[in-house]
């Protein structure tokens, strides 16, 4: 009787530890994955990433609601892998910001467009080449999406990829849903 209550102690006790270093390991795999998630799916705003992520390239959109300067950023080691790869890696970050617009005349030209103190709203997208959180609706063809309002940093305005965000990537499908021809650093050896 008493070996069989030392026997189903120690299960008891292994099946803990056991639980307990999946539980540390999956956590700890999640922050290695990328620090903007947590272990729902959740994405943060990359507070730091005008100073902490390298600038790719800029889009300007003329007319609509999406007119402005779209400048896009990324980790380093990102365009490293890139240039290796000719993909982005497991865990990219990619930050587009969106600026309002202003013309004026310069000894350079007329009606010369710059960007303006004015953010409109950011984009977000995470490579995710496992599809780690398929039972979130802002995870799925191989990238976590995001949509973050200037007066709402702390909550993804994006409620689903499909509606949300992925029609205006639907010309880039091609190559893993990024429009990547604007950013010449990504090809430079």
């Amino acid at each position: 009787m008493e070996r069989s209550m030392y026997n189903n102690v120690y299960t008891g006790i292994l099946a803990l530890v056991i639980s307990y270093t999946y539980c540390a390991t999956a956590l700890a795999q999640d922050k290695e994955f990328s620090p903007y998630v947590d272990n729902k799916g959740n994405i943060q705003f990359p507070e730091n990433f005008r100073t902490s992520m390298v600038h790719l390239g800029s889009w300007f959109v003329p007319d609509g609601a999406a007119s402005g300067f779209h400048g896009v950023y990324t980790e380093k080691k990102n365009i490293d892998a890139f240039r290796k790869a000719g993909k982005f890696p497991d865990g990219a970050t990619l930050v587009k910001e969106l600026r309002a617009s202003r013309a004026a005349d310069y000894s350079t030209g007329v009606a010369v467009k710059h960007s303006t103190e004015t953010v409109k709203q950011w984009f977000v997208m995470i490579k995710d080449e496992e599809n780690r959180y398929s039972d979130n609706p802002l995870w799925g063809d191989g990238w976590g999406w995001a949509l973050f309002k200037t007066d709402k940093l702390a909550k993804n305005s994006a409620a689903d990829y499909k509606k949300d965000c992925l029609g205006c990537h639907v010309p880039a499908k091609d190559k893993d849903w990024v429009y990547t021809e604007a950013y010449p650093i990504l090809m430079e050896k």
